[in-house]
């Protein structure tokens, strides 16, 4: 078997297929019973019914989803043994009102006849059912018929594997059916084999004490508490209160030296007790108050108390809803409210009243105070962040009170909900189907939150004293404690959630928002990763992708592929990354505790108190315009001071953890995005953030330095400084050089020189500072054990791996890939071209280009260039080069800004288009590629796979598509483009764009109604997105798995592994064979025709699928076209079903078939007929419009290097998407979107054609006013009614472009490939 890090063979040609055998699942009314009528619905409530016992209702969820036909048989089978599973349970403690006579009467008309394909676990769980029977012929008579429906010889064993019936009934039924064999080995057998998937300790990286210090890291006396900055709302409280735990270790002692058993106790009791924690501070409060005889609805201080009681109150609240859910399921006429409650009742059982209000209260607060307390928070966002939050803890608590027993017998049907894969047609085909463990679906969610909210304004009061603005007396009112109201954004009515101003004060004195363990380091080593939903984290739910709620494709192909054992090699890579042990870097904690507790603003430390300058009140007879540039100045310095504020309540939650796990050894467990890439899932302090992050982040265990590892911390320091475009050896003497400025930064970083402060990153500066100066006063260098990771970042690795593509030599020299003396500067080396061409310009221009190049020369920095020249890679538009370019010129340049004859546009269009000449220059073969990503990607988005057409030609939809209208045929046709681009990474991930235009539906609430984006895989393509992040979206799919092959390797070699991306990080000695690991992997990848690879994984993936073309109507096909059209007077759809039949034909084997297509007349058959009609194919177009709303693919498809410096930022915003947030848009979001997808549907005929359209990206057109080009091609379409003649046509791909002459294997020898 190969190494893990070697790449497994790939057979492009039967790719990993999901297919849905309908086209989209039907969509059903409430029946009177208050059962819901969509599939996913039904799913979800059959689920939660189950696990709080409501039988009854459940099997009336599972008569309707079968009565529908639309559940495969194999996952219907699964729901049933569920059922039976529950009913069993039932039947032995004696809740159950049915008798095992109900049971046997269930498997008879549910599942014999209707002829549903019984499984062992099905037979299993029937003769555990008649074995509770009295002894007697009918018992008997039971056993032998599900007995006699087993296979003989091997019966009592597959009784036995199902783990259905214990030891003592397997014994008891062998002695009643002695023909059937009971095996000894199964009779004997140990318990431990009969559970499955028992818990695993794994054995923890016992780093020992090898690695805990150089020396005297670990100071005498209690540690500094972390100065707090004043938050709106509770998340610094709670968060203190989770790392609670940690206090009640002893001061230097490491979890790690505990056995792997009680270290994994240990994170279970993390990962477990945040809401407890927050309801026991809050009745610790409360009974704080009673003690002191005041109560806690008087105006007090003690927030908690009120918490207190707002979560008693809700409690009861809930309680009584409970109540009349009851009545609402049992009553026989149901109204409205009763409907409602049927359908969110069952999801409000599964948790205690008690918590279920708790989670209410925190997601509540969190959300508020997020928003700002003034500024109050939209409601839908608001009720999804509390449905989600509640269905989180549900499935937790749900995990906790599984027994081993329970959760392998409900894992094992779980497994068989998985799609199941069957191979047809020479191709991999996973046919899927609704699963038991999906989410929520929206609608319930949206109902679940809406009610918890409106229980919440309903019971949490507040106590308000003002005084009387006339008779100055003091007035006591109980008032709501938040408010529903409404306001307008946009022209645009919006419900607001909106706090009492007495709890806005009282949450402006206290800390803000609740945090879960999953947002902290673990202190065991992660779960490896076996499932798409078993890894990481031991009891949080958590997936293999991170991907939105709803969008089910990614999930899918994902899940598919697991089960394929396709993703192996990925899930051992997230493993690898997440055992890397991690520890705090105690020295320089202890200069971020001081430098923090100052509240002075050092490195990345914003003040403790910001001040924001105030320009002086114009006078009130000044011209109005100064007035209003004066309000703006204000507001932008309010938003400045405030954003410094935001950042340094961030930052004081990172400082928090780091003193919690001061002493502790730590873990971060990873998980992909859908293109996989590796992000570690704890959300505040992992090495991706910021400086100070990585600052203070070192490995848990060290190694000694050895010969060179004195020689690449220096160079590191280098790099971290900013001195890293030097050869190596300058850069060890750059350190050599300022070893005073180390060695003083050390003994006084804060009232010495400040040297390290003038670094790029300075705290990693001052880490790298302090691991030098250790190692130089060591005795022996070579013996100092180090624990500091040494980084070797990619030059510009988006453009390295472009460069390989297309075989650019000269390209490939400017990223380091051929061997140099010294490293590449991609962004100097544009630079520099941009001068060239502006002193050509000046002297060989035009008026116009001369007056512009004359403002430019000597102003084209490095730094003007090198955000653009980054994200080009990535699919930046035109516009957003602009805003890059005119961003960096006016901070270099402000003059530039405020030229009176010359528009500062114009300056930044030049600019931006040399930019985009000078790498179509430097990487024209990967600019090719770029333009070929294009051109499959489109006719992939219009195009329509053969199980579609199949489904479209059932009786109901053929009818209404011979229906359709010809104004109306193009929405009627565009609607089913709903192919989205699939393609396998090296490592055989299937990577699946997201990109789909969202369907909005309004969900009428008790609160009001609320818009909800809806996503689902049947949704059309949004194709503009799809065909702007296909080419970033592919090459960071080959740099995700560059990382995680080169992670593998170093695993299999012994060295310890860790990586940002294409930063990739070890210990000094083991630099040199991660660099060699790391170039080995990549020419690995590259020796693939990857390119050529893709290319036949389209041709079999959208094998048989039919594409709509536009051709020029005036051509000699057009005009033949049009005759045809004219005579037969078919609509689109119909010519669909037409063409589709003439290649069903064609494919025959049968003579007389082949011969009747060969003799059809379709408009494609036309085509085909005339010689160069290809020529007269209409462009890949696009809107202006739309290419300006998506001006930067990078916050679209990706990001890199400068780019991902937003990161860091984002990190909490990210968090509560994953609260479900982003799944909810307000009326005005709704609405906008709705007219972006309107504005995407009109497309412009001929606007650009291809070669233009690959000139808009390349940039090569550009040489004066760019927004008139746009202008020109609008007025030349306008006028025209009919530009393009639509037909269908088999779906073909261009060739692959033409590869350049570099040898990928030149870079073995290139030294700056990463440095």
């Amino acid at each position: 078997m190969p190494a893990d890090f070697e790449l497994r063979p790939f057979n492009a040609s039967k790719p990993l297929l999901v297919f849905n055998g309908t086209l989209e699942l039907p969509k059903q009314r409430v029946n009177p019973a208050g059962i819901p009528g969509q599939v996913d619905e039904l799913l979800a409530v059959f689920d939660a019914c189950l696990h709080v016992g409501k039988l009854e209702r459940a099997g009336l969820v599972l008569q309707r989803l079968q009565k529908m036909g639309v559940v495969l048989p194999a996952l219907l089978i699964d729901l049933h043994n569920m059922y039976l599973e529950e009913m069993l349970a039932a039947l032995e403690s004696g809740s159950l009102t049915e008798t095992e006579e109900d049971i046997h009467s269930w498997f008879e008309l549910r599942i014999r006849k209707p002829g549903l394909p019984h499984t062992a676990e099905t037979l299993a769980m029937m003769i555990k059912a008649a074995l509770m029977a009295p002894e007697g012929k009918r018992r008997s008579r039971f056993i032998k018929r599900y007995m006699d429906l087993l296979e003989f010889d091997t019966a009592l064993e597959d009784l036995y594997m199902t783990g259905v019936m214990s030891d003592e009934e397997m014994s008891q039924l062998a002695e009643m059916c002695p023909l059937f064999n009971m095996p000894t080995s199964m009779l004997y057998a140990s318990p431990k084999h009969r559970g499955g998937d028992g818990v695993e300790g794994g054995s923890a990286d016992q780093t020992g004490r090898d690695g805990r210090g150089n020396g005297s890291e670990q100071d005498s006396g209690p540690m500094p508490e972390v100065l707090a900055v004043p938050q709106k709302g509770m998340g610094l409280r709670t968060l203190k209160d989770t790392l609670s735990l940690f206090s009640e270790v002893p001061e230097g002692f490491n979890i790690a030296d505990l056995t792997p058993s009680e270290q994994r106790e240990l994170q279970s009791r993390l990962e477990k007790d945040t809401v407890d924690a927050a309801i026991a501070r809050w009745r610790e409060e409360n009974a704080n108050l009673n003690d002191m005889g005041l109560n806690s609805q008087l105006n007090t201080p003690m927030f908690g108390a009120k918490l207190y009681g707002w979560q008693t109150a809700l409690r009861d609240r809930i309680s009584r809803e409970l109540a009349l859910v009851e009545a609402s399921e049992a009553a026989k006429k149901k109204g409205k409210d009763d409907i409602d409650r049927c359908l969110y009742g069952p999801f409000l059982r599964q948790s205690d009243p008690d918590r279920t209000a708790a989670v209410t209260l925190l997601a509540t607060l969190s959300t508020v105070t997020t928003n700002g307390i003034n500024k109050g928070a939209p409601l839908g966002s608001t009720v999804a962040t509390v449905a989600r939050a509640l269905e989180d803890d549900i499935l937790l608590q749900r995990e906790h009170r599984k027994g081993k027993m329970e959760q392998n017998r409900r894992q094992r049907h779980r497994r068989r909900v998985e799609p199941t894969i069957a191979t047809e047609d020479n191709k991999v085909i996973v046919k899927d189907a609704p699963s038991t463990n999906h989410r929520w679906p929206i609608n319930i969610r949206t109902r679940v939150g809406a009610f918890l909210l409106s229980a919440l304004f309903e019971t949490a009061k507040v106590p308000v004293v003002r005084e009387h603005p006339v008779t100055k007396e003091i007035i006591s009112q109980i008032q709501p404690a938040f408010h529903h109201t409404s306001q307008l954004r946009r022209g645009k009515k919006i419900g607001m959630i909106t706090p009492n101003k007495a709890v806005a004060d009282l949450l402006t004195r206290e800390p803000r928002g609740e945090v879960l363990a999953r947002h902290l380091p673990m202190v065991c080593q992660p779960d490896p990763w076996t499932k798409f939903d078993k890894g990481g984290f031991l009891e949080s739910a958590s997936s293999i992708l991170r991907i939105k709620l709803g969008e089910k494709d990614q999930e899918h192909y994902a899940r598919a592929a697991i089960a394929n054992g396709d993703m192996d090699q990925v899930m051992r890579g997230l493993d690898v990354l997440g055992k890397t042990a991690w520890s705090i870097n105690r020295p320089v904690f202890n200069v971020m505790l001081e430098a923090w507790n100052s509240g002075e603003a050092i490195a990345n430390f914003p003040p403790a108190h910001p001040t924001a300058t105030i320009p002086p009140e114009p006078d009130g007879n000044e011209d109005p315009i100064a007035r209003r540039l004066w309000l703006k100045e204000i507001k932008a310095a309010e938003q400045e001071k405030q954003g410094l504020h935001s950042v340094r309540c961030y930052i004081n939650f990172q400082m928090e953890i780091a003193r919690a796990f001061r002493d502790q050894t730590f873990y971060f467990p990873h998980n992909l995005d859908f293109r996989g890439r590796a992000y570690p899932m704890p959300t505040y302090l992992n090495h991706m953030g910021a400086d100070n992050c990585r600052g203070l982040l070192r490995f848990a265990k060290g190694k000694p330095l050895g010969p060179n590892g004195l020689r690449w911390l220096k160079i590191h320091l280098s790099n971290v400084y900013g001195f890293d475009k030097a050869s190596l050896d300058d850069r060890d003497d750059f350190a050599t050089r300022h070893m005073d400025d180390i060695i003083d930064s050390v003994n006084n970083p804060l009232n010495g020189r400040r040297w390290w402060l003038g670094g790029e990153d300075p705290w990693q500066v001052l880490a790298a500072c302090f691991e030098v100066k250790a190692a130089c006063e060591s005795p022996d260098h070579t013996k100092f054990i180090s624990r500091l990771p040494v980084h070797q970042d990619g030059t510009c690795n988006g453009l390295q791996h472009y460069a390989a593509l297309g075989g650019d030599t000269w390209g490939a020299k400017q990223v380091n890939l051929i061997p140099g003396d010294k490293p590449a500067d991609i962004y100097t080396a544009v630079a520099d071209l941009l001068e060239q061409t502006i002193a050509r310009d000046l002297e060989h221009g035009s008026d116009e280009v001369r007056a512009v190049a004359k403002y430019l020369k000597g102003r084209i920095a490095r730094k003007v260039v090198k955000q653009t020249v980054m994200t080009n890679v990535y699919g930046v538009t035109f516009v957003g080069a602009k805003k890059q370019v005119a961003k960096q010129l006016a901070n270099l340049y402000p003059e530039l800004t405020k030229l009176p004859n010359m528009d500062f546009g114009s300056l930044t269009s030049y600019v931006a288009a040399n930019i985009f000449k000078a790498l179509g220059t430097m990487f024209h073969g990967a600019h090719e590629i770029q333009r070929w990503f294009i051109h499959i990607g489109d006719r992939i988005c219009r195009a329509v796979t053969p199980e579609q057409i199949e489904a479209l030609q059932a009786p109901d939809n053929e009818k209404r598509a011979a229906k359709t209208t010809k104004a109306g045929a193009k929405d009627a046709v565009g609607g089913h483009f709903n192919c989205t681009l699939v393609w396998t990474t090296p490592l055989r991930m299937p990577v699946v764009q997201p990109y789909r235009k969202v369907v909005i539906k309004k969900i009428e609430t008790c609160l009001q109604g609320l818009n909800v984006v809806i996503p689902g895989q049947f949704d059309p393509v949004h194709r503009i997105k799809q065909l702007q992040g296909f080419p970033p979206n592919f090459i960071h799919s080959l740099d995700a798995s560059h990382m995680l092959l080169s992670a593998l390797e170093c695993d299999a070699l012994g060295l310890t592994f860790a990586a940002v991306h294409d930063s990739f990080w070890t210990h000094p000695c083991d630099v040199e064979a991660m660099s060699d690991v790391i170039r080995d992997s990549f020419i690995r990848i590259h020796s693939d025709n990857i390119t050529g690879r893709l290319l036949e994984e389209f041709k079999a993936r959208y094998r048989g699928a039919l594409y709509l073309e536009s051709i020029n109507a005036r051509s000699p096909a057009g005009k033949l076209i049009r005759e045809y059209r004219k005579k037969h007077r078919l609509s689109l759809m119909e010519e669909l079903f037409n063409e589709y039949r003439r290649q069903q034909l064609l494919q025959s084997l049968d003579p007389e078939a082949v011969k009747e297509g060969l003799n059809m007349v379709t408009p494609a058959t036309i085509f085909a007929s005339v010689k160069s009609a290809a020529e007269t194919i209409a462009p890949v177009e696009f809107d202006p419009k739309e290419l300006e709303d998506a001006d930067d693919v990078a916050a679209l498809a990706g990001d890199d290097a400068d780019v991902e410096a937003s990161l860091e930022e984002t990190d909490a915003a990210e968090s509560m998407d994953a609260a479900g947030i982003v799944e909810t848009l307000e009326a005005e979001d709704a609405s906008e979107d709705a007219e972006q997808e309107q504005t995407a549907n009109v497309m412009l005929r001929g606007a650009i054609s291809n070669d233009k359209m690959a000139e808009f990206a390349d940039g090569k057109h550009f040489g004066g006013d760019q927004d008139g080009f746009f202008k020109k091609k609008l007025k030349k379409v306008g006028p025209q009614k009919i530009l393009y003649e639509r037909i269908w046509l088999p779906i073909t791909f261009p060739s692959v472009p033409e590869k350049g002459d570099f040898d990928v294997r030149q870079l073995k020898g290139s030294k700056y490939f990463f440095s």
